[in-house]
C-alpha cells in the first residue's frame, strides 16, 4: 500500500503591520530630532593648541567677519501655548550690531538664560580694533567670562 504524503501548508506573513511600524518610528525621529544650527556667516578661524569642549546648548555666539561685520545669535527658551497646553520651546534670536553694542544683546540673551555661555568666533582677517571695541564693551558691562574658538592646530611630526 502506497502512503500519500500529507501536503504541507504554507504559511503566510503578512508585511503590512511591520512597514507600518517602520515609517512611523521613522517619522517619529525625524520629528523629534533637533539638529544644530547653521552658522550664521562662514569665517575663518585663527590656529591654536588648546583643546576645551564647548557644550550644545547655552551658548550666545557673536561672530566677526572678516569685513569687521559683528553678528550675535542664541537659542532663547519661551513657553508656547496652544490650545490652552503650554509648551517649552526655543526661538533662535540673530542680530546685526555694532561692536560697542555687543553687551546690549549678551544681557538681553542673560536675562532669559541666566547660565548661558559667550563664544566669540573671530575670523583671522578680522580687525583687532573690531574685537577690541568687543571685548570693551562686555568689559564696561562686567561680563568678563567669555571663550574664544579656534581651529585646532595639526602638529606635524619630523
Amino acid at each position: 500500500m502506497a502512503i500519500k504524503k500529507k501536503r504541507r501548508v504554507s504559511i503566510r506573513i503578512d508585511m503590512t503591520p511591520m512597514v507600518d511600524i517602520a515609517f512611523l518610528l521613522l517619522i517619529f525621529y525625524m520629528a523629534t530630532t533637533t539638529f544644530k544650527p547653521p552658522e550664521t556667516k562662514a569665517v575663518t578661524l585663527p590656529q591654536s593648541h588648546s583643546e576645551i569642549k564647548l557644550p550644545d546648548q547655552d551658548i550666545i555666539n557673536i561672530t566677526v567677519t572678516k569685513f569687521d561685520s559683528v553678528y550675535v545669535d542664541y537659542l532663547e527658551p519661551t513657553t508656547i501655548e496652544i490650545d490652552g497646553v503650554e509648551f517649552n520651546s526655543t526661538v533662535r534670536k540673530y542680530a546685526e550690531t555694532d561692536a560697542s553694542e555687543v553687551a546690549f544683546f549678551i544681557n538681553q540673551a542673560r536675562a532669559k538664560n541666566f547660565r548661558a555661555l559667550v563664544v566669540i568666533k573671530a575670523d583671522q582677517h578680522a580687525s583687532f580694533g573690531t574685537m577690541q571695541r568687543v571685548m570693551e564693551s562686555m568689559q564696561k558691562n562686567n561680563l568678563t567670562k567669555f571663550q574664544v574658538v579656534t581651529d585646532m592646530k595639526i602638529e606635524e611630526k619630523n
